[in-house]
Parts: structure tokens; C-alpha cells; sequence
């Protein structure tokens, strides 16, 4: 499926950059302005767009929750992750810069609900629209299958020491998978989309959960990027290149997503996403705050008496 969904993609990607270079009617000319924080005909949100790129790239660190199942498990997830994004780094940009000036904006804005459709349509008529579709159906589904199996390895590895209830780490004989917390990551994410659908228009909800998702991934890595600080503090000024590495570049981007996060919300708050948005995130933040406690004082997790510190790396 992702060899099938890429190969489109890139491909109308080429297409598209192919039109708008070649000055076909109806194109948007590329610009300098395409590549500036106000974006383009300066009416672009940099807090925006970095959020959104948050919520895109989340998931493809996925491998380092199922680092268990692959050889050199402390190599190669890390390894794996560091290339998807590069890779993703490019194939973004590439989409954007391709696809976006096929049309010009008032089109594009006027056809937002099925923008990659529009834009395919336009390039090559009905039959290619088509098949940007069933790109774009792929890519959900492939989303979702990969959302299931990431949320209950997490789920099942929580279980497992006890920070969840231990029922959630039964494991199949016949598939050896965890097919408990599989079934409850299928049931959360079908129960909840519905509620929310239900609560909202699907555009409305769609733009809540890149939004909420996005600010939720923002907390995560900065939480985990302080916990690593943390844990491999001793090894801060073994050297130069591990102060760098180890310190001032995840300190860094910590504090750069602290901004964005903090710009979101501040955003959120004087639009009328203020009640959804704000009172989604403060939900989930006092679910998961209460779930912790319990997993520390009522299942009483071995999680919470692991080492807090690395050894010291040995001189030579």
C-alpha cells in the first residue's frame, strides 16, 4: 500500500511542479514567497504550519515502540526513524511545492475539502482524480492500521509493567500479538471519532484533531526529550559532542516546540475553537495525570523504580 499511495503521490507531485513551471493556464506562479513564514500572498501562519508538520510527522517514530521485534533493537528504530523523517522531509516538500500552484489559491481554498482530488482532476481529468483518491484512500488506511498496531504495542507495554491493568498484556497463543489492548485501541478510536463527528462537522473535527493532536505530540516529545535530558545527565559533560548532542540540541528544539505549543494555544484561545480545542487537550492532560497516579500508587508499577540515571560512559 505505501509503495502503491507513494508512487502516486510523488508522481502528481512531478506533474504538478511540471504544470505550474510550464505556466499552464489557470497555475499559480512560483514564487519566493512560497518559501517565507507568511507564505503564500502572505496570509500563512508559521505557528500553524509547524504544528501541522508535528502531527504529520508523528507516527513515524512509531518503530521505537516495537523496538523489541526488530534485530540491534538499539540501533536500528532510532536509525529507522531518523530516515523516515528525512525522507518525509523531502517528499513533503516536494508535494507542497508541486501541487500547490496548480491551482490558484481562492480555487484551492473553495475545494479544501478534497484539495489533492481538485488539483488531480485539474491536472488530468476525472480518471486521474480517481486515482489520487485511491492514494489518499490507502494512505487512511494504512493511518489507521498502523495507529492500532502502534497503540497497542504502547498499551501492552504499559501493561506490562503495570502502569495499565495487567489484563491489557494478554498476548494470542495463535498469533502471539497482544489482541486484548489491539481490540481496545479499535473500539477507542471508533467510539471516540464517532462521538466527535457527531458533536461536530467532519471539517470542523478534522481541523480539532490535527490541532489537539499536534499540540498533544508537542507535549510528548518535549517531555521526552527532558526525561532523556535527565536520564543521561551524567554524560552531558563527558564530552563535547555529547553536550551538543544530548543537551543543547534536544534543549533546543524543546524550547522551540514549547513555543509553538505555547503560540497554539494562546491562538486557540481568542478563536471559537476555544472550547472545543482547550477543553479537549485539558481533558486528555487530566486523564492521563490521573492515570499516572494510579499506575504509581494503585497498581503500583514497577515503571516507577527503574534506574533515573545511565552509567557514566567509561573513559577510552
Amino acid at each position: 500500500m505505501a509503495a502503491i499511495e507513494y508512487l502516486i503521490i510523488i508522481g502528481m507531485a512531478i506533474a504538478g511542479l511540471v504544470f505550474v513551471l510550464g505556466h499552464h493556464a489557470g497555475t499559480y506562479r512560483l514564487t519566493s514567497a512560497w518559501f517565507t513564514l507568511s507564505g503564500v500572498g502572505g496570509r500563512g501562519d508559521a505557528v500553524a504550519g509547524f504544528l501541522i508538520v508535528v502531527f504529520i510527522y508523528g507516527g513515524w517514530d512509531g518503530t521505537l515502540y516495537v523496538n523489541e521485534e526488530v534485530q540491534h533493537r538499539r540501533v536500528y528504530p532510532g536509525r529507522a526513524a531518523v530516515i523516515a523523517v528525512a525522507l518525509l522531509a523531502v517528499i513533503y516538500t516536494l508535494v507542497q511545492v508541486g501541487l500547490q500552484g496548480v491551482v490558484s489559491p481562492a480555487r484551492l481554498l473553495a475545494n479544501s475539502g478534497s484539495a489533492l482530488v481538485y488539483i488531480a482532476q485539474t491536472m488530468g481529468g476525472k480518471t486521474v482524480g480517481e486515482v489520487m483518491a485511491l492514494a489518499i484512500a490507502l494512505s487512511v488506511i494504512a493511518t489507521t492500521g498502523t495507529g492500532i498496531v502502534l497503540g497497542a504495542c504502547i498499551i501492552y507495554g504499559s501493561a506490562s509493567y503495570r502502569a495499565l491493568p495487567g489484563f491489557l498484556a494478554g498476548v494470542s497463543r495463535r498469533f502471539s500479538t497482544p489482541v486484548t489492548a489491539t481490540i481496545v485501541v479499535g473500539v477507542l478510536i471508533a467510539a471516540l471519532s464517532e462521538v466527535y463527528l457527531l458533536a461536530s462537522s467532519v471539517q470542523t473535527a478534522f481541523s480539532d484533531v490535527i490541532a489537539t493532536a499536534g499540540e498533544l505530540l508537542a507535549i510528548l516529545y518535549i517531555l521526552t526529550t527532558l526525561a532523556a535530558m535527565t536520564y543521561y545527565r551524567c554524560r552531558l559533560v563527558a564530552s563535547w559532542r555529547d553536550a551538543i548532542t544530548l543537551g543543547v540540541l534536544p534543549l533546543g528544539a524543546a524550547g522551540f516546540l514549547g513555543y509553538i505549543l505555547y503560540r497554539s494555544i494562546a491562538s486557540a484561545w481568542v478563536t471559537a475553537a476555544k472550547g472545543r480545542r482547550s477543553g479537549s487537550l485539558a481533558g486528555i492532560v487530566a486523564a492521563g495525570l490521573i492515570m499516572m497516579l494510579i499506575a504509581r500508587f494503585g497498581l503500583r508499577s514497577v515503571f516507577f523504580q527503574l534506574p533515573r540515571e545511565s552509567e557514566a560512559r567509561q573513559p577510552g
